[in-house]
C-alpha cells in the first residue's frame, strides 16, 4: 500500500505523540479512508521504518521501610513492622496438582513450619498444615497469598 508523502507525514506525528497501532490503524481509516487490518498496519509502519513508542509505566511509590530507609529521620520500623514479601515465607507450586484442586503447592511460613495449600475449583483458598492444630501468624497469611499471587501468575494463572 503507497501513501502520499502528506499521508506518511502525518503517521509519524501520530507514532512520535506516542499512539498506539490500533489507535493508528483507526485514524487511517478514519482521516485516509484506509480500511486495513491490525497486520497491515503493523506491517506499513515497519515499511516506513517507524517505531511505536513504549507506553510510559509510572512509578510505583516506595513502601515505608524503604522510605525510611533512604533516610527520613522519623525512624526505623519495628521488625514486626516488615513488609510483605520481606522473605520470611516461601511458596512453591506443585508440577502435579492434588485432586481436587486447581493449583496446589506448598508454603513455609516464618516460623519454619509448613502447609499444603490449595485453590478448589470455585477458587477457595485452602491451608492443611504439617502439624495437626497448626496455625500460622496472621502477618505470614498475609505474606503467603502475596507470593503466591506472584508465583501463579508467572505461571500464567
Amino acid at each position: 500500500m503507497e501513501l502520499t508523502e502528506e499521508q506518511r507525514q502525518k503517521v509519524t506525528e501520530w507514532i512520535a505523540a506516542g499512539q498506539k497501532l490500533s489507535e493508528i490503524q483507526e485514524r487511517m481509516g478514519a482521516e485516509f479512508d484506509l480500511r486495513m487490518t491490525y497486520m497491515d498496519a503493523r506491517l506499513l509502519i515497519d515499511d516506513l521504518k517507524l517505531t511505536p513508542k513504549d507506553p510510559v509505566v509510572p512509578e510505583v511509590p516506595k513502601p515505608p521501610a524503604e522510605a525510611a530507609a533512604s533516610g527520613a529521620p522519623d525512624a526505623a520500623p519495628a521488625e514486626a513492622e516488615a513488609p510483605v514479601g520481606s522473605g520470611k515465607c516461601s511458596v512453591t507450586v506443585d508440577a502435579v496438582m492434588k485432586p481436587g484442586a486447581m493449583v496446589s503447592g506448598q508454603a513455609t511460613f516464618s516460623d519454619g513450619q509448613t502447609a499444603e495449600w490449595y485453590l478448589d475449583q470455585m477458587g477457595r483458598f485452602g491451608l492443611i498444615p504439617a502439624v495437626e492444630g497448626y496455625r500460622p501468624p496472621q502477618s505470614d497469611i498475609a505474606e503467603v497469598q502475596v507470593l503466591l499471587d506472584r508465583e501463579l501468575a508467572k505461571l500464567g494463572y
